[in-house]
């Protein structure tokens, strides 16, 4: 029986964005699903349950012993807004790498924008910050989850959207979950978080023991 891990990239980016990390669960043992999503044509409710469906209904379930959970960025919202209205058999834990739970400081100044929506498409329109609808309909996580962000810009032209730290498109604030069992912040960048070793070994050591190694 192996520990299965799925991997859900971000807003614009495609499997490749997460192969160093599915490279790194491999060479540790575990099964890894690493897949491919349009992040930009339909809606965030359209792709979580399209997206999420897809994957679970090709995994045999009678050789898996845990279904783990990583995501980075928007896929943190897809797989909250998935569990809002999903059961996952065989849940294990998660781990959210930057995630705009609360929304993204970006989203909330520049949604109108046309060079913003050409660039994030739909769902882009769907993470600003105040009276959300979207945001504020999703459940709590009903397993453990581990919330990780950064305090480096790599987007240093946002960097005026933010009051405190961040990590060039989220805040440190706005990563939090009331629900969650832990969260640490990392010295990098949004966009390349996940190809750290040293953030891969924490993220390996959530799913095992439910605590980030502080």
């Amino acid at each position: 029986m192996k520990q299965l891990v799925i991997l859900i990239h971000g807003m614009g980016r495609t499997r490749l964005s997460m192969r160093s990390l599915e490279k790194y669960f491999q060479s540790q043992g575990y099964h890894v699903i690493n897949e491919s999503y349009d992040s930009r044509s339909k809606p965030i409710e359209t792709i979580a349950i399209e997206h999420i469906e897809q994957i679970l209904q090709s995994v045999d379930m009678n050789n898996i012993e845990a279904i783990h959970f990583v995501t980075h960025s928007l896929g943190g919202i897809m797989l909250r807004y998935y569990l809002t209205h999903r059961e996952i058999d065989k849940l294990g834990r998660i781990v959210m790498i930057a995630p705009p739970n609360q929304g993204s400081e970006v989203a909330e100044l520049y949604r109108n924008k046309l060079w913003y929506k050409l660039a994030t498409g739909k769902p882009g329109q769907q993470l600003y910050i105040n009276n959300n609808p979207l945001l504020e309909q999703l459940k709590p996580v009903p397993t453990d989850v581990g919330i990780m962000i950064g305090t480096r810009s790599s987007d240093p032209w946002f960097n005026h959207a933010f009051a405190g730290p961040h990590d060039g498109k989220v805040s440190v604030e706005s990563a939090r979950l009331p629900e969650m069992k832990d969260f640490i912040t990392v010295n990098h960048g949004h966009t390349f978080i996940m190809n750290n070793k040293t953030i891969q070994q924490q993220i390996e050591h959530f799913l095992q023991h439910g605590v980030f190694e502080h």
